[in-house]
């Protein structure tokens, strides 16, 4: 295909772009993040867009989508260490460069630490999407989600989801799922659905790869590292950090999680991973870890460095800067094509010859490091767990998509609504958790319904 040609058939599909204004730059020191080690590349650098760059980016990303809408995304790092003017700036250029007709909407991935009214008003007003992370309760959140003294961040967290509610800002939950909360998955995903109230959830595997040479520093954050210590994370290494999560205890978290959601929260509880396989059992592919070739999901640096994927933002895989190239050009480069269809050409035969295949495309190239029962490379690290998985939704699977394709709401599959059956208030303390498994206070969920706590109902 030419490059013209190229071109062309990127910019049809259009593709996806998280940019990263703050580089690596955080004002958390989580203990598993992989991407603070990437300051390492802009040694001396301030870790902030300029307005020119922002210009730039802004210009070319409209230019490149030829559809009727383009999503502006910004993550980290944290981006809301560049403040909120910057973003009104940001607002301003695509006011200033989007085509007659062309709608342009706007996501954020933030820590949540310092949102307040301003910046929950601005969100509101200009229809932003904001992504929160939160790990689960206070204790699985607290684990690795911490500060530069080391302290927990929930608390500043949950001021912050509070403020995006307050101002009725559309949010989802971004949650790690690790070794300090796989085994819960009942009480983190209740803790979203009921105490936090979300209704949009992704459940993102921690995975970290080290040697044996850096596995004793790989233990410590970044920030207790020493300068000896230090090195530039990459996709490297067959060994895994103690965080991680196993691969089929992520498997069961799934599992667990989708029995209660499929139980009673279908159409109502928005879990992407239980949309995304929904998607697969129809012959969709609606997410780059799950298609047969990806490629189309990039990452900007503050300086215009332009990267494959946000998982691979490292030397190998800068495709260039767009002070000097085009995006367009950038992203439909030769390079960028042989990156995406190596997530197909490099599966191995055990994956090729799997039942589940059609789910997962061998998921993510990035935790492919593992060797088949063969002993050939290439396996994902997870695939066992994904497997558990795969094979245990088939059927509500294959049921849901027939009810799609019939023009029916997927919760028919639920049946008729049951309401919970309220508990015996005598057997209930009040300031127990309440049996309906709500997450709740019992004073606050059955026990209030009571008109009393400790009272029966009339």
């Amino acid at each position: 295909m030419s490059g013209a040609a190229t071109i062309a058939s990127r910019n049809a599909r259009g593709f996806h772009l998280l940019a990263k204004p703050t580089g690596a730059a955080c004002n958390l020191d989580c203990t598993y993040c992989f991407f603070l080690s990437k300051e390492m590349l802009y040694p001396g650098a301030r870790f902030r867009m300029a307005d020119d760059l922002l210009e730039i980016y802004i210009r070319q990303l409209l230019d490149a989508h030829h559809g009727p809408e383009v999503t502006v995304n910004w993550q980290g790092g944290e981006p809301t260490l560049m403040g909120c003017e910057f973003f009104r700036r940001a607002v301003a250029c695509a006011e200033k460069y989007k085509r007659p007709g062309q709608r342009v909407s706007y996501t954020i991935q933030t820590n949540g630490v310092l949102l307040n009214d301003e910046w929950c008003a601005f969100f509101k007003r200009h229809g932003f999407l904001v992504g929160i992370s939160v790990d689960g309760p206070r204790a699985m959140h607290d684990a690795y989600r911490v500060n530069k003294a080391g302290r927990g961040s929930f608390d500043q967290v949950m001021k912050g989801l509070a403020c995006l509610k307050a101002h009725g800002v559309a949010f989802n939950i971004l949650c790690t799922v690790h070794a300090q909360n796989a085994d819960h998955p009942l009480e983190v995903y209740r803790f979203f659905r009921d105490a936090l109230q979300a209704r949009h959830v992704q459940f993102i595997p921690i995975v970290e790869r080290t040697t044996g040479e850096h596995q004793r520093a790989s233990a410590k954050s970044w920030g207790e590292q020493n300068e000896a210590e230090r090195r530039l994370y990459t996709q490297s290494g067959a060994l895994v950090t103690a965080r991680s999560v196993r691969a089929k205890q992520f498997g069961r978290f799934l599992i667990a999680i989708f029995d209660e959601w499929l139980r009673r929260d279908v159409g109502a509880m928005f879990v992407q991973t239980f949309e995304v396989a929904l998607g697969s059992w129809l012959g969709q592919h609606n997410l780059c870890v799950v298609a047969p070739t990806c490629g189309s999901s990039l990452a900007l640096e503050h300086n215009g460095d332009l990267y494959s994927c946000d998982h691979f933002v490292e030397p190998d895989y800068l495709l260039g800067n767009i002070r000097d190239t085009n995006m367009a050009e950038l992203v439909a480069s030769e390079r960028q094509t042989r990156f995406g269809c190596a997530k197909f050409d490099t599966l191995p035969r055990y994956c090729r010859a799997c039942d589940v295949l059609f789910a997962c495309y061998g998921d993510c190239p990035r935790n492919r490091f593992i060797a088949t029962p063969d002993g050939e490379p290439g396996l994902n690290y997870l695939c066992a767990g994904y497997k558990l998985f795969y094979h245990h939704i088939d059927a509500p699977m294959k049921a849901m998509a027939a009810l799609v394709r019939q023009g029916r709401d997927v919760a028919e599959i639920m049946g008729p609504r049951v309401a919970p059956t309220a508990p015996r208030p005598s057997m209930v303390g009040r300031n127990a958790d309440c049996p309906c498994g709500s997450g709740r206070k019992y004073k606050h969920c059955h026990g209030a319904a009571s008109g009393a706590a400790g009272k029966p109902p009339l």
